[in-house]
C-alpha cells in the first residue's frame, strides 16, 4: 500500500452498473509531483489511465484497462536521468473480505493450491468502495523498472568499492571465511 497515494478516485462497488463504466483519470501538475516522490522519480510528466470498471460475480468489481505514463528515473550506474514512456495493461478483481472467492485453496496435504498460468486470486478491499486511483498507482509501480539503467553503459564504468578505497584491505570479511577459520580452529 502507498502511504499516500496520489491519486484518488473511490468507487462505490455496489454502485457500479451491470455493463460498467469507464473512466479516464489524469494527474495533473500537483499529483504527479507527489507520484514522482512517492516513486523516487526524478520527475513525472504524464500520468493517464484508462480503466473499465463493471462487476464481478455478486459483491467484487473487476478493473480492466490501460496506464500510459511519461517520467524520469535515475541511472543506477551513472546517475544520469533516464526518460521513460509507459503502456501498461490493468486487470485485477476485487471481492470484499468476506467473499469465499478470495479464499486461498489448500489440497489435502494442506499445501496451496496454485495454477501458475491461471487467474491470480481475487484482491481483497474492505469497506463498500475501492480507490481505483490508488490502484492504478499501485500497477505503476510495479511496472517500474526498480533498477534503471542507461543504454549503451560500459561495464567497466561499474567499480564496487568498499569505505571508499578500492584497496584490499578495506573489503569486508566473507562471512565464509570467518567460518573456514571457526573450522580450522576446532
Amino acid at each position: 500500500m502507498i502511504e499516500k497515494p496520489a491519486l484518488s478516485f473511490p468507487v462505490i462497488v455496489m454502485h457500479v452498473p451491470a455493463k460498467g463504466f469507464v473512466t479516464t483519470l489524469k494527474a495533473d501538475k500537483r499529483e504527479l509531483q507527489t507520484l514522482a516522490e512517492n516513486h523516487g522519480l526524478e520527475e513525472a510528466s504524464k500520468f493517464e489511465a484508462e480503466l473499465h470498471i463493471s462487476q464481478w460475480k455478486k459483491n467484487g468489481i473487476r478493473i480492466r484497462g490501460t496506464i500510459i505514463a511519461d517520467y524520469v528515473q535515475q541511472c543506477i550506474v551513472s546517475l544520469e536521468p533516464i526518460p521513460a514512456h509507459m503502456n501498461e495493461k490493468i486487470d485485477t478483481i476485487l471481492v470484499p473480505e468476506n467473499s469465499r472467492l478470495a479464499k486461498v485453496q489448500y489440497n489435502d496435504s494442506g499445501e496451496i493450491v496454485l495454477n501458475a498460468d491461471g487467474p491470480d486470486i481475487p484482491e481483497v478491499f474492505e469497506g463498500d468502495s475501492v480507490d481505483i486511483g490508488e490502484i492504478a498507482e499501485e500497477f505503476f509501480e510495479l511496472a517500474l523498472d526498480p533498477y534503471p539503467r542507461k543504454a549503451g553503459l560500459d561495464d567497466s564504468l561499474v567499480n564496487v568499492t568498499y569505505g571508499g578505497e578500492t584497496d584490499e584491505s578495506e573489503k569486508p570479511v566473507s562471512p565464509f571465511a570467518k567460518l573456514a577459520d571457526l573450522k580450522r580452529k576446532n
